[in-house]
């Protein structure tokens, strides 16, 4: 009891000389702040923090700013800005005021001051809206509801403000989401993370970039502690990345596209000579089929002819065997239709002689086109990086299908090879067979001219009768032979018009794909002088984008006014309100009294 006594003495003591030192110490630094204020201080830097309150849907409440000023010389010193109020946060020396400038007098150091700003706008124009289970709702009526819920945030710039904040700011958004309201959390373009047991989403806007930022969750009894908004300068230096492997595999296909390109070039010439192959080929066809053709149509008056003939000369050999005299003087025509109908075979084998010859040369050429064109295929891998690449499509388009058509002719033509091999042999064949029916033709026009030359005596005459009858019997055999080639000579003629209309398809085939393989090389060749040197263009692409976002020569201006000097930082920080459910109040709690300075002086010896 004694030692409290003793302990309130010295307390009512320091009560009754604690004026008299404030006195002391108040005088003191009114002292200070005198002497200081009579002479100029110097600011070395000085840094901006800007605050601001927000609703729960982005509008703007309330705006301070935390000046910090590096006092490098003590003295008096100014600040600009337009702020409705001051706050000392340094000490308890008056701050003043006046058309937009702040006066202080500041000792060496860091000196620290807060200035409240009413009308002044925040670089950032900022929307957020709430939907429940797909409908829009008020962040009020939201409060508590079970559903699931939707936040979207938009960030445009403020054309009222410097744009220089938002060309060279980023913007991080954090929205901390207690575990006991949310579940299947989903943010696309944010980052999901556990704080503590909660969960926290954080979103990034670049620099010169809007936000359209959402997030998705399930709520149980809705409530949000409000949503964190930094924004700061993206002032940190990217360096270049190693982009050795990428312009190693740059290389890699530029070189694949030349090699393409040389291929395309190949492909052209070997079409090119395939289409004037095709084109000989089409006229050597057409002269083959319009002389078969003739051919077929004379085989009629032909046969017809030679009906005629193997009549005669049985009415001959008959009328030889039983007549006494016998009237020669038509033997002379018919040794003359024999030396007609030999002189038509002939100049039907010299035809036939010219067309085989011709035919051949079209067909040498046809195959020497055909095998140029490369047999090498192109891989998808090969074809993914043609359509990946920056070529014009419709070239790589028509790439593609040239390339298919012209591997689709020569596999066609691999198969149908053979046939074309055979109509050499086959008109050899014929020409040869001409050749034989010539030459029996004329020996039977020899026998029988010799014959008439000699019937001068009985001897002859008899020799005639023989010869005649034989001729006549022998000529019966070259009559049959002679229709039995008519016949095939009339089916190779209906045949062959078939296969000159696919001659002449071909021919108008190759001359398109003659066109279309050039228009392809100049493609290719556009897209190697394009692609030839790739790795130097991804190089000089990266250090393009690296440069637009590359802020590190970013030099800081003040937030508050643009008279501020030596501005080392200004950053700010927003925060809009929490989203709490209050329960109705069932009844009111007593409102306890107020203790006096001596009730709780006494409460804490008690």
């Amino acid at each position: 009891m004694r030692r409290i006594k003793k302990i309130l003495l010295v307390l009512t003591a320091m009560i009754l000389v604690l004026p008299s030192f404030l006195a002391t110490v108040s005088a003191n630094d009114s002292n200070s702040e005198e002497s200081s204020s009579e002479k100029n201080g110097e600011v070395s830097s000085k840094d901006e923090v800007v605050y601001a309150n927000l609703s729960a849907t982005g509008d703007r409440q309330k705006i301070y700013v935390v000046n910090t000023l590096d006092i490098k010389k003590e003295g008096k010193v100014v600040d600009y800005g337009s702020y409705s109020s001051l706050k000392n946060l340094t000490d308890l020396a008056e701050l003043e005021q006046k058309d937009k400038k702040v006066q202080l007098s500041a000792p060496e150091g860091k000196f620290y001051y807060q200035g409240n700003l009413d009308e002044e706008p925040l670089p950032w124009d900022i929307a957020i809206s709430y939907t429940l289970d797909g409908k829009q709702i008020s962040p009020e009526d939201l409060a508590g509801k079970d559903g699931h819920v939707e936040i979207q945030i938009e960030t445009s710039a403020n054309e009222k403000v410097n744009p220089v904040f938002f060309e060279n700011y980023l913007l991080q958004i954090s929205i901390p989401m207690d575990s006991s309201v949310f579940t299947n959390i989903k943010a696309p373009d944010g980052m999901v993370a556990n704080n503590g047991k909660n969960k926290q989403v954080t979103f990034t806007v670049m620099p010169e970039n809007e936000g359209k930022l959402a997030v998705e969750a399930d709520a149980a009894n809705f409530e949000l502690s409000g949503i964190d908004i930094a924004g700061a300068p993206q002032s940190m230096s990217i360096d270049s990345p190693d982009a050795g492997d990428m312009t190693g595999e740059m290389k890699t296909l530029s070189d694949a596209i030349s090699e393409l390109n040389d291929g395309v070039a190949e492909l052209s010439s070997g079409v090119s000579e395939l289409n004037n192959g095709a084109g000989e080929l089409e006229d050597g066809s057409s002269q083959y089929k319009n002389g078969i053709s003739d051919l077929a149509g004379s085989s009629a008056e032909l046969v017809s002819g030679s009906r005629e003939i193997e009549k005669a000369l049985e009415t001959m050999s008959n009328s030889l065997g039983n007549a006494g005299e016998i009237d020669t003087s038509g033997m002379d025509q018919l040794v003359d239709g024999l030396a007609g109908i030999s002189g038509g075979l002939g100049d039907t084998k010299d035809g036939l002689a010219a067309l085989k010859q011709n035919y051949k040369s079209a067909y040498g050429a046809l195959d020497s086109a055909m095998e140029a064109i490369p047999s090498y295929t192109l891989t998808k891998e090969e074809f993914a990086a043609l359509k990946s690449s920056d070529a014009d499509q419709e070239v790589v388009g028509k790439l593609i299908e040239t390339y298919t058509a012209a591997q689709t002719a020569k596999g066609t033509y691999a198969e149908v090879k053979q046939a074309f091999a055979a109509v050499d042999g086959t008109l050899q064949g014929v020409i040869d067979a001409l050749a034989e029916m010539q030459r029996n033709l004329d020996a039977m026009a020899g026998e029988l001219s010799s014959s008439l030359e000699k019937m001068d005596s009985a001897g002859s005459f008899a020799e005639l009768q023989e010869g005649i009858a034989a001729l006549s019997s022998n000529y019966k055999t070259f009559h049959s032979g002679l229709e039995d080639y008519t016949s095939g000579v009339s089916q190779l003629s209906s045949s062959y018009q078939e296969l000159h209309t696919g001659v002449a398809g071909l021919a108008d085939g190759t001359e398109e794909l003659e066109n279309g393989a050039g228009e392809l090389h100049d493609g290719t060749n556009e897209l190697h002088e394009s692609t030839s040197d790739l790795p130097g263009q991804m190089t000089e692409e990266i250090d393009q984008m690296i440069s637009e976002f590359d802020k590190s020569d970013f030099e800081a201006v003040s937030f508050v006014s643009d008279k501020n000097e030596n501005v080392n930082s200004v950053q700010f920080v927003l925060k809009t309100e929490s989203i709490k459910y209050e329960e109705p109040e069932t009844a009111e709690k007593p409102v306890e009294e107020e203790k006096g300075f001596w009730a709780r002086l006494k409460d804490l010896f008690s």
